[in-house]
């Protein structure tokens, strides 16, 4: 976090002219000085110093996240982890209300009417949420020593955030659905194959059986009567008139323009106006590039990608290790945190889900849960599980 930090901070510092306008990308703003008859001025290395200190002021949410995660115990974690399931169930049912046709203007959320987004001003990011609801509901229900009758309560709460995905209209929400659906199986599969152990085979079967007619049933009839957006979005799929797609040779163009150093974080609706093609203007604007894998390298260059690798390796070890232990743990937190980063990761390669500050608190909070996961033998005393 302290080099994330020190990252946006540097980009801040006034550099010297000479300095300055050698580097990549900068000709054209260095020309401006030029045009009107000024000396060239100490300028930073971001193309836009206000859009720079706004993603530094951003970091204030992982920060704090981070220094509260810090000081409470496993079972203050698991406690949390309940509470993320309740506000998961909160937007659900917001959503419900946008669905059902009622209007709503939220103060502090620039969502587009006639969208599905709960309180997220993009339906994209409301449908990771849900996918990552699909994992917590899982967990909750099938967890370790968890009542029985939370098995009918998950389940239903399942289906409601299957369903409302399928009515975000989010395409790339339909595959983040699917796989928190089965990191969420994957943690529980355990106490699942148990508790089938213990039926005779033909009522284990026939619960299977139930199982997937309930959920099957519902998802089915959703498409057959047209409340599916996200299927009909995906059937209607055009990559001409798709300009997410159209965008992304821009975007790689960019990165070479101002590699290695890059732009400055925050600086992508400045710096694409400069290279934005006339057959893109229109009342709509692309306020980032909708990847943010190539965002973060076209804002911090060569610097940006090799601490993002540094990420992963981490990211790819540490969960390794939870995964690797066949259930033998002291909670599920860390399996847990590793799906929130995977479905973050997925959900980043078409959109920039972790720049709205909930998905930000939520990717903290995972990166805690992933970075603190204890074997089963180190569990201390008294402590309980994710309940």
């Amino acid at each position: 976090m302290g080099i994330t930090i020190a990252f946006v901070a540097i980009q801040l510092i006034p550099l010297p002219p000479a300095l300055w306008t050698a580097l990549p990308g900068r000709g054209l703003l260095g020309d401006a000085a030029v045009a009107i008859g000024d000396e060239q001025p100490w300028r930073p290395l971001s193309i836009s110093p206000s859009a720079t200190a706004n993603a530094l002021g951003s970091l204030i949410v992982p920060v704090v996240i981070l220094l509260l995660a810090a000081n409470l115990t496993r079972v203050q974690h698991g406690r949390i982890a309940t509470l993320l399931l309740g506000l998961t169930v909160a937007g659900s049912l917001l959503g419900l209300l946008q669905f059902s046709g009622a209007h709503f203007d939220h103060p502090l959320v620039n969502d587009t009417e006639g969208l599905i987004s709960a309180n997220f001003a993009n339906r994209n990011h409301f449908a990771l949420f849900l996918a990552i609801g699909c994992v917590v509901a899982l967990t909750w229900a099938f967890g370790y020593r968890g009542a029985r009758w939370k098995f009918f309560v998950g389940a239903g709460t399942v289906l409601l955030f299957a369903l409302m995905i399928l009515a975000t209209g989010s395409r790339m929400g339909l595959l983040l659905g699917v796989i928190g659906v089965f990191l969420g199986l994957m943690i529980v599969r355990r106490r699942i194959f148990e508790e089938f152990r213990k039926l005779p085979p033909k009522v284990s079967v026939a619960i299977a059986l139930l199982s997937v007619t309930l959920v099957a049933g519902p998802v089915l009839l959703s498409i057959t009567l047209d409340r599916a957006v996200s299927i009909e979005r995906i059937l209607m799929l055009d990559a001409s008139v798709d300009l997410r797609a159209q965008v992304t040779p821009i975007v790689v163009d960019m990165i070479g323009r101002y590699w290695p150093i890059g732009a400055g974080f925050g600086t992508f609706d400045p710096a694409f106006r400069i290279v934005e093609p006339d057959s893109f203007l229109s009342p709509l604007y692309f306020n980032h590039a909708h990847s943010d894998w190539l965002e973060i390298v076209l804002d911090g260059g060569l610097a940006a990608a090799l601490l993002l690798a540094t990420i992963l390796v981490w990211f790819v070890r540490r969960s390794l290790v939870v995964w690797g232990r066949n259930g033998r743990t002291a909670s599920p937190l860390g399996q847990i945190g590793s799906a929130i980063i995977l479905l973050v990761l997925v959900a980043s390669i078409v959109d920039y889900p972790a720049r709205t500050p909930m998905i930000m608190a939520l990717l903290t909070m995972a990166a805690a849960w992933l970075a603190t996961d204890k074997p089963a033998s180190m569990k201390p005393e008294g402590s309980r599980s994710f309940r």
